[in-house]
């Protein structure tokens, strides 16, 4: 509800006559653009002249910037505040006739500390809405449909980062906002409880002979215990937070309701068919002895392998191409090139490109730099290269000059084939001098490096895998769970293929002159992202999700969804369009078992509807722990219980990301009040090869749409330097040590809650974001000056009652203007939350309260405020705008800054009603502003006007300064201005202003100064008489500043100069208007100055 609209029947205390505005005329002028936040994006100076103004732009402000305290001040600098100290003089025992008239002057007073106080404050108000349950009031009470951002569940294990903070607050941020845009909102917080760190946590706090009596189900019971403190104590951080949430129900993937629900997913995959078991290649980390999904990779910069050229030699040609090589046998070889030398002992082919034309080269000689390169650590020639009858090598044509100059070996090319004529050749393996064939790869085999032939390992690599079935060869895999060679791998059995053994068989293939160089080569390759240590390719026997079945159902899904920002829809469909088969399975023992028995003889899985309904059965009432304390006798259904002697049960778990891909199903289909899709997801730019994806394929399988209408992602946090945080470069920011402080708290103050979620505001989160010591000394600075902003408004409404209002169409120009900046602000606020783009309000707010209020309008609103009177009609119109103003801007900020907003709403010197008449007592109960089209319509002519009075007052100053630097004046109040307007029309409006009948709108008042006049040539004499003088141009349009003392004598109580000082006999100090209001003005209690 308009908070005019209640109280406009109880606003007609002042005659129309008292109202009336002195005048209207056209100008060119917008304080605030109808969409400021968005179309206001460069800042420019506009000549005027001799001088030049600023035109300002909400999206150039730098991102932490704010106005300085001297800039916030600075208008208050210029006018003395009179009235103030006059009353602190005689509240600090000065003489009685300094003091006389103190009990006239109507100084703020409030409760509403200017200190925050936040490490008590904040939990004080946390505790007032858990007491009154808020959240849940609001909820039950609002009516304007579902809104579900459904949360993705962080990972219990260890304490919150920056990340957490950053992802909590900007969901909090859109809850808030859409529970005062009246939804009902649902927001049930996850975790993510299973996997293989927490299971690596257990363990590592054991000793060994502990370990030693460790078995599956103690195991479990340990990582349960262990992820449900770990999220006891997240929960209670992220409360601290001021985060809102259902905290009282969370879901856990550890919950047996959630793990029947996985289960189910999981069946209704396998029997579409999109499930199966499968021996191939897999990311595996021989560190955490499990395979890996590509999403629990990272590529850190760095990494260097050791990579090698080698010779395989070439046996024959198909009967049907005796004729091709004849000539060159049998001193011919294949050149391959690899960087995993320790693939080799897998090696089932060599690899060509039917498209690529290839040479037989012939190894003349030797530069002379060669044996140079010998010495280089970074690169070694084999000792093939040292012989003096070198055999003849097959290359990629275009890659011979390449090779030349890398080899320093003089390379002439005896004769030129196609990939195709090479196609089953055959050639002695190096090693175990099995003879093997040459086939035709695909795409991944160019002339960009290496030598344009391929060793192929189809146990070791995901092309080599696909091209081994194409040709049927064997998926070799001789490593075992450690990443050690067994016995398959003859000599080098028990040695570390990331290791010594790598090194094993470099040196063999050397010794059997089969390595032309080997050379240092850095680039990205995969650690588990857990461990941080190199992962491998290796052949398991391991349960996949067929991506194939449904991928272009995802890619089609992908389209419908909306994506912020735009280009995450880009990146998830790359994702999407390219990954293959997922592997499910984990060698893990804490995680939800994959439901499956095997034959003891034939290995033959056994998994069916039934199967899989029983066990999901087992799985709700007594949760994942029966698989491993039941027998296969219980496990299964009814009917197979007679041959339950011939199965077992499967030892693997399932993949963390398909845990918490399930929760769509898990949460939203099970949870009332939830729907499916959710409205929105909200996570970090991971998420796209994470939680996104896996949530997506798995609702695609099963239900055949995307589990969310809506995803956002954000950046990561660096510190301030734009560096990743890390414990050993000492940047860690802790959110924990932001709110409370650190040991030190000169160095590390105690922030709280709200900085920080300020911070979150002010950036842009859609890319990375940078956080530090100066940055939230920054924030705190905003921050105060907000709030200094909002203690002004409750104090100088201490004594405003709602049927003290005065109507809109009674009210000045002024304060009219102030209201239409007042709806323009929350216009734009609102379009700023519902485009996620906090930022924008962040900058909109900062500029508002800084130019708009503390520099302007607030700065000539103290006089009458002050002094104007109690009762009188300028004083209840001034507090009746910026009672909108309060009643507005603790609202819009309530997204953002919620204990900040609450602690203004329950220092309101007044009640709020809403429309179904009950009072508001907590400010999210009180509904987003309404929107006030009378205020948004005032004139575009009038806003044109005000912009150039503001303009105007601006070059005033500068003149005033002018004087002050010249000791003419001390205070702005001390000076007569004096105006030449080239524009008739605009002289003719200011002269108005001049006489205003309205104080509120007397031009004086505007320029903080004790008299204004309009000179009509600057041939008058008085002109030239006129020491201090500036001027400026406004299209075309000459302004002329002139400064001099102003007439008359200083009033004692407002300070104002003025020539009715001493015409009084009662009162022979005071000017007119202080006199008219002395005469009338009640002797209250006088109300506590406000440092």
């Amino acid at each position: 509800m308009s908070f005019f609209k209640s109280v406009a029947a109880n606003s007609s205390v002042f005659t129309p006559r008292e109202a009336k505005m002195a005048m209207r005329q056209p100008s060119t002028y917008r304080v605030l653009s109808q969409r400021a936040g968005s179309s206001l994006r460069k800042t420019t100076s506009v000549n005027r002249g001799s001088s030049s103004v600023r035109v300002f732009s909400f999206l150039n402000i730098a991102r932490y910037s704010s106005c300085s305290g001297e800039e916030f001040y600075s208008s208050s600098k210029r006018r003395s505040r009179g009235p103030v100290m006059a009353a602190k003089k005689a509240s600090q025992g000065q003489k009685e006739e300094e003091g006389r008239y103190k009990h006239t002057v109507d100084l703020p007073k409030t409760t509403f500390g200017m200190r925050a106080n936040a490490l008590v404050r904040e939990p004080e108000i946390q505790k007032l809405w858990d007491d009154h349950q808020v959240f849940k009031r609001v909820v039950d009470k609002n009516d304007g449909g579902n809104f579900v951002l459904h949360d993705g569940p962080p990972y219990a294990n260890g304490d919150l980062h920056m990340g957490h903070a950053l992802n909590k607050i900007l969901k909090d941020i859109i809850n808030r906002y859409k529970l005062l845009q009246n939804y009902k909102v649902h927001f049930v917080p996850g975790w993510d409880c299973h996997g293989l760190p927490i299971e690596l946590k257990v363990l590592q706090s054991l000793d060994q002979d502990a370990r030693k009596d460790l078995t599956p189900l103690k195991l479990r019971a340990k990582a349960a215990k262990f992820a449900k403190a770990t999220v006891k104590a997240q929960m209670s951080s992220f409360q601290r937070f001021g985060v809102w949430a259902d905290w009282n129900n969370p879901y856990l993937t550890l919950d047996p309701k959630y793990e029947a629900a996985q289960i189910e997913v999981f069946g209704e995959m396998a029997l579409k068919g999109h499930i199966y078991r499968g021996r191939k290649p897999v990311h595996w980390s021989p560190s955490s002895c499990t395979a890996l999904a590509e999403a629990e990779l990272e590529y850190p910069e760095g990494h260097v392998s050791r990579s090698i050229y080698a010779l395989f030699r070439m046996v024959n040609t198909p009967s049907s191409k005796d004729s091709l090589l004849e000539e060159f046998f049998p001193d011919i070889c294949l050149a391959i090139w690899t960087t995993t030398p320790w693939t080799v002992p897998a090696n089932a082919a060599v690899a060509v490109n039917a498209k690529l034309q290839y040479a037989v080269v012939e190894a003349k000689s030797l530069s002379e730099d060669v044996h140079l390169s010998a010495g280089n650590k970074k690169k070694r020639l084999g000792n093939i290269v040292t012989e003096p009858n070198m055999p003849f090598f097959i290359v990629a044509s275009d890659l011979v000059p390449t090779l030349e100059a890398k080899w320093g070996i003089k390379l002439i090319v005896k004769k030129t084939l196609s990939g195709s004529d090479l196609e089953n050749c055959r050639y002695v393996h190096p090693i175990n001098n099995m003879e093997c064939p040459v086939v035709i790869g695909g795409d991944y085999i160019t002339t960009e490096s290496g030598t344009g032939l391929v060793h192929t390992a189809p146990g070791h690599g995901q092309e080599d895998y696909v091209t081994g079935l194409k040709y049927g060869l064997p998926i070799y895999s001789p490593v075992d769970d450690d990443g050690k060679f067994t016995e398959e791998a003859g000599q080098f059995n028990g040695l570390d293929v990331l290791g010594d053994g790598n090194a094993a068989v470099v040196k063999y293939l050397d010794e059997k002159l089969s390595i032309i160089m080997e050379e240092s080569y850095e680039h990205k390759y995969p650690y588990d992202w857990r461990t941080k240590k190199p992962t491998i390719f290796r052949a398991t026997e391991q349960w996949f999700a067929s991506v194939e079945g449904f991928r272009q159902a995802a890619m089609d899904a992908i389209g419908h969804v909306k994506w912020i920002p735009a280009q995450a829809q880009n990146r998830i469909s790359s994702m999407t369009s390219s990954r293959s088969d997922w592997c499910i399975s984990r060698q893990r023992t804490w995680g939800l078992p994959i439901p499956v028995f095997y034959h003891v003889t034939s290995r033959e899985p056994l998994m069916n509807k039934e199967t899989i309904d029983h066990i999901k059965s087992i799985i709700a009432q007594k949760g994942s722990d029966a698989w491993w304390y039941m027998t296969v006798e219980d496990l299964l259904p009814e009917e197979y219980r007679d041959t339950a002697s011939e199965y077992e049960k499967g030892t693997d778990t399932m993949d963390v990301w398909f845990d918490s891909g399930s929760s769509w199903a898990a949460v939203l289909g099970e949870r009332d009040g939830l729907n499916f899709p959710a409205d929105l997801y909200l996570e970090g730019t991971d998420q796209h090869r994470g939680w996104f994806q896996s949530s997506l394929l798995t609702s695609i399988a099963t239900k055949g749409k995307a589990p969310y209408s809506s995803v956002i992602t954000h950046g990561f946090v660096l510190d301030e330097k734009g560096l990743k945080m890390s414990k050993s470069l000492g940047n860690v920011v802790d959110p924990h040590t932001i709110i409370e402080g650190g040991k030190n708290q000169k160095e590390t103050p105690g922030y709280g809650a709200d900085i920080m979620r300020l911070w979150v505001s002010s950036v842009d989160y859609t890319g990375d974001v940078m956080i530090g010591p100066q940055i939230l000394r920054q924030m705190s600075d905003v921050y105060r000056k907000l709030r200094g902003t909002l203690r002004y408004l409750l104090g100088n409404l201490h004594d405003w009652k709602v049927e003290n209002a005065v109507s809109y169409q009674e009210l000045p120009m002024t304060d009219q203007h102030a209201l239409f900046q007042l709806e323009n602000v929350v216009k734009n606020i609102r379009e700023g939350y519902e485009n996620y783009q906090f930022f924008k309000i962040f900058q909109i707010i900062q500029r508002f309260v800084n130019v708009d209020l503390s520099n302007f309008y607030f700065d000539i609103a103290k006089d009458r405020l002050y002094v104007g009177g109690t009762t009188s009609f300028t004083r209840r119109s001034c507090q009746t705008v910026l009672a909108a103003h309060l009643l507005s801007l603790s609202r819009v900020i309530a997204p953002i800054l919620p204990h900040l907003a609450e602690d203004v709403w329950q220092n309101l010197p007044f009640q709020y009603t809403i429309k179904d008449g009950s009072i508001a007592g907590f400010v999210f109960e009180s509904k987003w502003p309404s929107v006030n089209e009378k205020w948004l319509a005032f004139p575009a002519e009038e806003v044109d006007f005000w912009g150039k009075v503001l303009e105007l007052r601006t070059e005033v100053n500068k003149v005033l300064e002018i004087a002050r630097t010249g000791k003419l004046i001390g205070s702005s109040l001390e000076a007569k201005v004096y105006l030449h307007v080239s524009d008739a029309s605009l002289a003719s409006r200011l002269l108005e202003m001049c006489s205003a009948n309205n104080d509120a709108d007397a031009l004086h008042r505007i320029f903080l100064t004790s008299q204004v006049e309009i000179v009509p040539s600057l041939d008058h004499e008085l002109v030239q008489n006129i020491s201090h003088t500036g001027e400026y141009v406004v299209e075309d349009d000459r302004v002329w500043i002139g400064v001099s003392k102003a007439d008359g004598s200083k009033c004692e109580r407002c300070w104002n100069y003025s020539p009715q000082v001493g015409s009084f006999t009662e009162h022979p100090t005071l000017c007119g208007r202080c006199f008219n209001v002395v005469g009338i003005q009640p002797t209250p209690e006088m109300a506590a100055a406000i440092s």
